[in-house]
Parts: structure tokens; sequence; C-alpha cells
């Protein structure tokens, strides 16, 4: 079975999902709010997350349910698959895909 490609993400995006990842449990709008404008030191309007999140449930990373008057989201896509798959993708296009090459060229940044 072939797997299917994820879709890049917007480093705006990439916050989103990480705040949503790192709370590990379903978030509220105004709650993912007030967690990435503190984790990312932002100053973001509920309707700037609010058009973030409508991105990632289109592009499948997320799904959106109502409970009550609230928008709670729930992750479909795990962080490690993403990390996993973008890593790969990094390794393939920069080093053609020798992870030997790609620590090694780690090792000499992090040596600097």
């Amino acid at each position: 079975m072939m797997q299917m490609q994820l879709k890049n993400l917007t480093d705006c995006e990439q916050m989103v999902m990480k705040t949503l990842w790192d709370a590990e449990k379903e978030l509220s709008l105004m709650e993912i709010t007030r967690r990435v404008n503190e984790a990312y030191h932002r100053d973001w309007k509920p309707q700037t997350v609010s058009t973030f999140l409508a991105r990632l449930v289109r592009k499948s990373y997320l799904e959106s349910h109502r409970q009550g008057r609230l928008f709670f989201y729930r992750i479909l896509v795990p962080q490690e698959e993403y990390v996993g798959e973008m890593a790969e993708r990094f390794v393939d296009f920069w080093h053609h895909g020798s992870v030997e090459a790609f620590l090694e060229t780690l090792e000499k940044q992090r040596a600097k």
C-alpha cells in the first residue's frame, strides 16, 4: 500500500499544528490562539488562527467538530508521521537520500 504524501505546511500552519500536537488533546479556537501566541510570541487574533485552522482542515491535517457553541479540532496526522516525512524529503532533496551526508552536515554545523 502506497502512503499518501502529506501536503506542505506554511510556517504559520506548522506553528498551529505544533501547538495542537504539544497539547495532546482537542482544543478550542480560543485555547489554540492563546497557546500559539504564548509559545511563538505572536499577537494573532482568533480570526487569523481560524484561517490557519481552516487551511489545515482542507489539507486533511485536522478535522473540526462542534461542541455547544465551540469548535474543537482533532488531529488526523500524528506529529511523528509529519516530522518523518519532512525529514525524508529534506534528506532526499539536499543530500540525495544519504542520511550519512545529512548527519555529516549536521555534525559540522553543530561544531561551529
